[in-house]
């Protein structure tokens, strides 16, 4: 669907607004249910989403055209999919490289950081784990993945 609106003026599709633009890496956020935080050790236990960034001239009509398209187009199940807004607020982020079983030493520098600066992790039902997917991990080996890992946080009070 982010395809088929990079190319919605190929398609005959005019968006107000609209401008050429790079469709960004994946993305996922990431929760487990009755949680404080996250448990990496409960890897089985993590629900997800995965989204695509979309620009802001992109409308709820111009989502549903898209998926509507792709779904006739490439025969694809779009029900699913939905237009997400996310604000995601104060956060710490860090790149992380390497597999994914490695992650909680990033996590941990981070939060050495945070504990650091006067700050700690945010994570709630609403304010998740986020991961940016900089590497396509079907073409190149786990040691060099790149993952940007991005946690809310919130200032201590004093």
């Amino acid at each position: 669907m982010a395809y088929t609106l990079k190319t919605s003026p190929r398609r005959g599709r005019a968006i107000p607004g609209f401008f050429d633009y790079v469709v960004p890496p994946l993305e996922g956020f990431w929760w487990q249910e009755g949680v404080d935080g996250a448990d990496y050790g409960r890897k089985a236990d993590f629900h997800w989403i995965s989204v695509l960034r979309l620009p802001a001239f992109v409308t709820e009509a111009d989502f549903a055209w898209a998926a509507e398209d792709a779904a006739r187009r490439k025969k694809l199940d779009c029900s699913a999919a939905e237009l997400l807004a996310v604000e995601e607020g104060l956060c710490v982020q860090m790149l992380h490289t390497g597999p994914f079983e490695t992650e909680p030493e990033t996590v941990n520098v981070m939060d050495a950081f945070l504990a650091e600066n006067g700050y700690v992790n945010d994570l709630t039902d609403r304010r998740l784990h986020h991961e940016i997917y900089l590497s396509d991990a079907r073409k190149i080996t786990p040691d060099r993945w790149r993952t940007i890992l991005r946690h809310p946080i919130r200032k201590i009070s004093p």
